[in-house]
């Protein structure tokens, strides 16, 4: 049988289940990848395990999000995660390396592995010959405790690129492209693979760029071949014996197919308020902003900066822009440096901020109320950047740059500069850019700030129940909206009763008080549309509804990552049989649940009656035998003890 990469990965590491999309399989997981907005709580659960030493081949625990100290709350939690790493034989990355996967490409991806890491961005790796994938916290957790990693098969979309970019259009409007056909649900149950003749074209940084917004289309993955663009980047980091050559096999086949003229694509960008929300930048050009962004895991390569400051070199930004530069790693800023791009983003007006994810979780660099904002970011759900009304458009540096200068959204092709071309740096590699965990670990105690409190205790869901719907939302509600970033809310991501109180705010701002009022009465529910929980990884957007009382999600469809995080923590996930039953419900409806651990058992559609009128809606769940089992014992954690 001829396979395509993302089936030689899978075979490889096959440890349960069959190979046909829709089925669940069991994979072996090599390496982990944790950062600090998530990483606390997976060390946590590391703990409650009584875990002695990680069983993967490599894990690392990067501390990127959350940098700020403007208490003591953040760099307590540092020092708890590195106390944490050495314990538990964990890569540590410290404040300043920078953001974790374009390090992680750097330092530790190898072709041919799989990673799994508590980031939903965690497929950048892909662009590596890596089958890396985003989960919520304690499906690494359980990983790294040995355990397999499981997933349903996705069915394998091939993506074949032919061509090569025009000038002034880079891999970022290969991204956009993507989504403005497939949108951000067009991943969904899928793996995007990439190959062509197109490839050639591609480095691996960009290569990284197309990989990173996977998430953005809900795809479980995205894969690149490993081929001579991947060797050489490994040895220019000195990790060239690590390279493995991974290309599909001659003739492989793909569930599904598109393909992708490079030369045909032209400047892109996505309005507010969502990823896929893409036009031509023609059709909006002229827009007045008040930022302009650059950097972020969405475009984190050297070239990336390096252009922008070639386009602004010798020239001013626009009065009363903001021009804020982020750079992704230690390594990168050194290369910037050296090579007088610091000097040129600086000399026309940049904002120069810390290696990290900065503004892209709305960690600082928020905009201004009521302006446009335009970044490189991968992500422009309502209220990430950390301004409630925000709005923000995602864009290639190109545009961004050419933007800042004239002030208001401009098509880099107008510029009076011929297109500037950015020569490969010379390789840097910064000493000691992760920490290395000590051999012997047993000596070593877990250092605990105050703010650090436990995982709480959830008891298995009853058999019959009614609950209020104290909220009726949309379509694609984000686990932003569900549980917001930024430096508000973060450093209490260690403290589930403090980070519960933001729960659902950008909704309603009452959720908070009406769950607490409802939680003594016996909990309560949420009903959505489509594609509910898409985004982050995190797994505070289930755990601190969890903790307020949240027993049933009733939605249209679900997000992958944020479905199996509710799974985790023992929220019943089920989904409409008939979408038109969605306007029968209205906010304030009481729902009644009858026999519901029978229900969970079987795979038929059950009843739920609609208290007030008497109507009933059919309802029906996705859980696999390992899922039910979860869902029984009141969540992973019971679930684990009671394997004990």
């Amino acid at each position: 049988m001829q396979l395509n990469v993302a089936q030689k990965l899978i075979k490889e590491h096959l440890l349960s289940g069959e190979m046909t999309p829709g089925e669940e399989i069991g994979l072996k997981i090599d390496q982990t990848l944790t950062q600090d907005a998530t990483g606390t709580m997976v060390m946590l659960e590391l703990e409650a395990m009584d875990l002695d030493r990680v069983k993967t081949e490599v894990s690392a625990q990067y501390v990127d999000h959350n940098l700020i100290q403007d208490d003591y709350r953040n760099p307590d939690d540092h020092i708890f995660l590195r106390s944490a790493a050495r314990k538990f034989g964990v890569h540590y990355s410290r404040p300043g390396n920078g953001v974790s996967h374009p390090v992680h490409m750097q330092e530790l991806a190898i072709p041919g592995k799989t990673l799994l890491g508590s980031d939903s961005h965690t497929c950048a790796n892909g662009c590596m010959g890596m089958l890396a994938m985003g989960a919520g916290g304690i499906d690494v957790a359980m990983a790294m405790a040995g355990e397999a990693y499981h997933v349903e098969m996705p069915r394998v979309m091939g993506v074949k690129l032919t061509g090569e970019l025009p000038e002034w259009v880079s891999a970022k409007d290969v991204i956009l492209e993507m989504l403005r056909r497939h949108s951000v649900k067009g991943g969904v149950g899928r793996i995007i693979e990439y190959y062509g003749p197109g490839l050639d074209n591609l480095s691996a940084m960009d290569r990284h760029v197309i990989a990173n917004m996977g998430a953005e289309l809900g795809a479980t993955a995205t894969v690149f071949p490993s081929d001579d663009e991947v060797k050489r980047f490994m040895a220019q980091e000195g990790r060239g014996d690590e390279w493995v050559e991974l290309k599909a096999d001659e003739g492989a086949e793909y569930d599904d197919h598109d393909e992708i003229n490079l030369s045909e694509l032209v400047p892109l960008i996505a309005k507010p308020t969502s990823p896929d929300n893409v036009v031509p930048v023609t059709e909006i050009e002229g827009e007045p902003i008040y930022q302009s962004y650059i950097g972020s895991s969405a475009n984190p390569g050297y070239r990336d900066f390096a252009i922008a400051s070639l386009i602004v070199q010798g020239r001013y930004i626009a009065n009363g822009i903001s021009f804020d530069i982020n750079p992704t790693s230690r390594q990168l800023l050194q290369q910037l440096v050296e090579n007088g791009h610091i000097a040129n983003l600086l000399g026309a007006g940049g904002r120069m901020h810390q290696a990290g994810c900065n503004g892209c979780i709305g960690m600082g660099q928020a905009p201004a109320t009521g302006q446009n904002s335009l970044r490189t970011t991968p992500r422009n759900f309502p209220g990430r950047s950390g301004t409630k009304e925000d709005s923000v458009f995602l864009c290639s540096p190109e545009i961004a740059a050419a933007s800042a200068l004239y002030g208001v959204i401009t098509d880099p092709r107008k510029l009076d500069m011929d297109y500037p071309e950015v020569a490969e740096p010379k390789p840097i590699k910064t000493q000691e850019m992760l920490e290395a965990p000590p051999e012997d670990s047993s000596g070593i105690e877990l250092e605990k700030g105050p703010n650090i409190s436990e995982i709480p205790d959830f008891e298995p869901i009853e058999d019959d129940f009614e609950l209020p719907v104290l909220l009726k939302m949309g379509d694609n509600i984000s686990t932003d909206e569900i549980l917001a970033g930024g430096s508000r809310v973060l450093p209490y991501r260690s403290n589930i009763q403090k980070i519960s109180t933001f729960a659902f705010e950008g909704v309603d701002s009452n959720y908070h008080n009406q769950a607490m009022i409802r939680l003594e009465q016996g909990g309560h529910t949420v009903v959505a549309g489509h594609n509910y929980g898409q985004g982050s990884s995190r797994e505070h957007a289930a755990l601190a509804p969890r903790y307020l009382g949240l027993k049933v999600v009733l939605v249209k469809s679900f997000a992958r990552i944020h479905l199996q995080n509710l799974i985790n923590f023992g929220i019943l996930p089920v989904t409409f049989e008939n979408d038109d039953d969605y306007e029968l419900i209205e906010e304030g409806d009481t729902l009644q649940f009858n026999n519901v651990r029978q229900a969970i058992q079987g795979d038929d559609p059950f009843e739920v009656t609609l208290k007030k009128s008497g109507d009933t809606v059919l309802v029906s769940h996705s859980l696999t035998r390992r899922h039910k089992d979860i869902m029984l014992a009141g969540g992973i954690i019971n679930w684990v003890k009671q394997r004990q």
